[in-house]
């Protein structure tokens, strides 16, 4: 299940910035998010005016005679999908085959029932068309019928129909940071994380909410000695990309990208780890879903790292190992495993790259080649079929289609 998506929107618009697609959630994972408040047309202009250390890097690599990735691309394997509305989507979601959702900005909401070859446009009952519109749909989450809806400012809506009406949750003014992500889980039943690393559940449909970690992040790391963790010691601030793995572990990044930390259920605390690397972290994720099967992470200039499986989690650093990818320095802002070995990875100016062999080495993809806009967030259906999807800026929604001749 995966949860949450924006501060990615961040770093593609700044060569120092960081940026994780904001919180993701694992049934196989519910992604999410938006931490940045800059339009997607904005996101686009800025990216491609990137800094000049970027296009002397470029400009070296062709001089040099080495291949672009456009003319490496031997694959066009996603396709793109209309939808009713043209800013940045931000989270997808199905509880069926057929039946799902997606979740943008300025209150984009659109509803599927044919398997997402069509969307159309929705509305929430209980907020007004002027103020929907303030709001930026972060993360949708639905498990048997039952959904939740959580957007920026603070705003948690259910439902217990498949979306035909929706109840506005209230949430406690003193939760410790602000809600980024909230995965749907059973009857009534719902988990929900906070910036500050705070992990609550409910059984009552939202009602009431019991925590599961005993204080927060910063707390942690203040009362601990975490000396052996760059940047950790005497930490203040918020985590970014909250990421929940199949079995409910929890990945996390700090909001300065300089070290991340897990959580296993039945552990009072956060682990920090060193990220063994200084370069900053841009996103982070499971492999195959699941913290035993390992971890990915992207680095600033378009570096991929993959970490083998069952690493110690207690460990102040993972063993982590570079990817063969060639990015041109385009920032990768999502993976995703489709199958044992087959794995996507997206990132800015609409780039799409797959690997074959677990990771190890990645190929362009020229799918999303001529569209303009940067891509987000990729996700697979293992439960559906393994249908995939591709969201990102300007109403940007691509579909996995499969193999197809160059």
């Amino acid at each position: 299940m995966k949860l949450a998506l924006a501060a990615l929107v961040a770093t593609l618009t700044g060569t120092n910035a960081f940026m994780a697609p904001a919180t993701t959630y694992g049934r196989g994972t519910v992604t999410s998010a938006a931490h940045s408040t800059s339009s997607a047309e904005g996101d686009r202009r800025t990216f491609l005016g990137q800094s000049a250390a970027s296009t002397l890097a470029l400009t070296a690599a062709t001089s040099l005679g080495l291949p672009s990735a456009a003319s490496a691309a031997a694959s066009q394997q996603w396709e793109k999908v209309p939808i009713p509305f043209s800013d940045t989507v931000f989270a997808i979601d199905f509880d069926s085959p057929t039946h799902g959702y997606i979740v943008g900005a300025r209150g984009s909401f659109a509803e599927t029932n044919d398997g997402g070859s069509t969307w159309e446009p929705r509305s929430f009952s209980n907020l007004d068309a002027e103020e929907e519109i303030t709001y930026r749909f972060q993360v949708v989450s639905f498990k048997d019928g039952e959904g939740w809806v959580l957007g920026k400012p603070t705003l948690l809506l259910h439902t217990k129909d498949g979306g035909k009406s929706w109840e506005r949750i209230p949430l406690s003014p003193k939760l410790p940071g602000e809600p980024t992500g909230v995965l749907a889980t059973g009857p009534n039943a719902a988990e929900m994380i906070t910036s500050s690393g705070a992990v609550y559940t409910t059984t009552n449909a939202g009602r009431n909410w019991k925590a599961q970690v005993k204080e927060t992040i910063d707390a942690t790391l203040n009362r601990v000695s975490s000396s052996g963790v760059s940047g950790a010691s005497y930490f203040t601030g918020s985590i970014v990309n909250e990421q929940r793995d199949s079995n409910g572990a929890y990945l996390a990044v700090s909001s300065r990208g300089n070290f991340f930390l897990t959580w296993e259920p039945g552990q009072d605390f956060w682990i920090p780890h060193n990220r063994g690397t200084p370069r900053r972290i841009q996103n982070m994720g499971f492999v195959r879903g699941d913290i035993k099967n390992g971890l990915w992470m992207t680095l600033n200039g378009g570096k991929l790292l993959v970490s083998p499986g069952n690493a110690d989690l207690n460990a102040e650093e993972f063993p982590f190992e570079e990817a063969n990818i060639k990015t041109g320095g385009y920032g990768i802002t999502d993976v995703a495993w489709r199958t044992e070995n087959e794995v996507w990875a997206v990132g800015g100016s609409n780039t799409m790259y797959v690997s074959r062999d677990n990771g190890k080495n990645f190929v362009f993809d020229k799918s999303a080649n001529d569209i303009p806009g940067n891509l987000y967030n990729v996700k697979f259906f293992k439960e559906f079929g393994n249908m995939g999807w591709a969201l990102g800026s300007s109403g940007l929604l691509l579909k996995y289609k499969g193999e197809t001749s160059a």
